[in-house]
């Protein structure tokens, strides 16, 4: 088990073990794995352990992430009769969905139903107040160690999802969770990368191997709600319920950047609804003209980089753009998106985004207002220097 030095960030463990199995070729569609929950050669068959775990066979209702990778556990769920949950994409119109086959459904039309797009076909969405008492967790990893540490792709959707469940009561302390994952992500992670909110896990399950990691730690006992940011709140409705309530219980539910909006819940949620009322919290991207950009300044492309290149990493991170402007010479490029709110978050994702051996500077572009400068075009963005 590869081992890490002192000082490590959990960044330095994702990138690792990404080239590294893209180095070994053990990497499996989609390609590359990087900003991924990695799927890898034999996926199917460490999936297929968990038929061996005691917790999976009497387990009635199994909530299973959308990754590729876990597309066979999500199969063996639905071939034995359990109740799938899939959580939504990016936790943008609800919490998780329950995947309903068709009756009579064939093992291909199983099969079908257990992929991404089988969990838009057959599903039916579970809202907050339904009675769901979950079983078995079964979340993807980039990175996991035998003591039960997990690392995941670094937008922390499966400890938020978790949190979630523990704050409706759907999951407790002892409800088990399982990752799959290759050989070669198991790892030795320092447990002091760990906080509050990081789940950890029970069972690792490896095309070779079936890990018991035996883990004492804790699991995250709610939402941690001085991580979330009204940026975050502003997509999620589903956050936003869940907030109501625990602050009518009389919980602490004061946001990250609470101090950045009026005080008061409902000024705070409406806040986020105009992308100039919430400053974007990247160094660097603050909007400084009136007029709102719908533009994302990417420059320190290297020399040699193409708009190919660049379009395929800007993908994987989630950051496509409706248009894209390349000035190759310049070492740059811009990104157009159909509203500021889609401008700022493509910001966010690109955090620390690298392309080739340069790590990219990311910024919303400046906006020319009508009446531009001398020479400039009136609505046309331009670096922020």
């Amino acid at each position: 088990m590869r081992g890490f030095p002192k000082g490590v960030s959990k960044q330095d463990v994702r990138g690792q073990v990404w080239d590294c199995m893209e180095a070994r070729n053990v990497a499996d569609f989609p390609r590359p794995v990087h900003h991924r929950i990695p799927n890898f050669k034999g996926s199917s068959l460490a999936c297929q352990n968990i038929e061996a775990l005691e917790v999976f066979a009497r387990a009635r209702e199994v909530k299973v992430d959308p990754d590729k990778p876990l597309e066979g556990v999500r199969l063996l769920a639905l071939q034995s009769k359990k109740t799938l949950l899939v959580p939504t994409p990016r936790l943008r119109t609800g919490l998780f969905n329950k995947i309903t086959p068709p009756p009579g459904a064939t093992k291909d039309i199983l099969r079908k139903c257990a992929t991404s797009q089988g969990v838009r076909n057959y599903s039916t969405p579970v809202g907050l107040d339904s009675r769901v008492l979950v079983d078995l967790v079964v979340v993807g990893s980039v990175a996991v160690s035998e003591q039960g540490w997990r690392i995941g792709k670094g937008e922390g959707y499966a400890d938020l999802e978790y949190a979630m469940m523990v704050s409706m009561g759907a999951v407790s302390q002892g409800t088990p969770v399982v990752t799959i994952v290759h050989d070669c992500q198991v790892v030795d992670i320092p447990e002091t990368l760990l906080e509050e909110h990081d789940l950890t896990v029970d069972y690792i399950l490896t095309p070779t191997r079936v890990i018991t990691t035996g883990c004492e730690r804790p699991k995250p006992t709610g939402i941690v709600w001085s991580k979330i940011s009204c940026e975050m709140m502003g997509k999620m409705p589903v956050l936003r319920s869940l907030r109501c309530r625990e602050e009518r219980a009389g919980k602490d539910v004061t946001l990250r950047d609470t101090h950045r909006s009026p005080p008061g819940a409902r000024a705070a949620l409406s806040s986020v609804r105009s992308p100039r009322a919430l400053p974007s919290l990247e160094s660097g991207s603050v909007q400084r003209e009136d007029v709102p950009s719908c533009a994302v300044y990417v420059g320190n492309l290297p020399r040699d980089a193409r708009v190919s290149e660049l379009k395929r990493a800007l993908s994987a991170r989630g950051a496509a753009p409706s248009r894209l402007t390349w000035q190759g010479p310049q070492r740059r490029a811009f990104l157009h998106y159909r509203d500021p709110a889609e401008a700022r978050q493509a910001v966010s994702r690109l955090q620390g985004f690298c392309l080739g051996a340069n790590t990219a500077k990311v910024a919303l572009a400046r906006q020319q207002g009508a009446s531009g400068p001398a020479g400039g075009r009136a609505g046309e963005p331009h670096p922020d220097p």
